[in-house]
């Protein structure tokens, strides 16, 4: 077989290959159990406060730390 043979099998099997691959994700994406609509409401509400007290933390370290610069000089 020569070059070009061996081109088209190869790329038959990539085809195949992409094919079988959103056969798959496909068919995992319908054992996904969802959440509800309260459940993501919980789920944002938790992130929100962890943004709001990882942001106040940081704010507080940067002002303690500018505070402490400013004195030292």
């Amino acid at each position: 077989m020569g070059f070009l043979g061996r081109l088209g099998t190869g790329i038959k099997r990539s085809v195949t290959g992409i094919i079988d691959f959103f056969k798959t994700g496909v068919a995992e994406l319908k054992k996904v159990r969802w959440p509800t609509r309260q459940e993501m409401i919980k789920f944002t509400l938790v992130v929100i406060v962890t943004v709001v007290l990882v942001t106040l933390f940081i704010l507080l370290i940067d002002l303690g730390i500018a505070t402490l610069i400013e004195q030292i000089s």
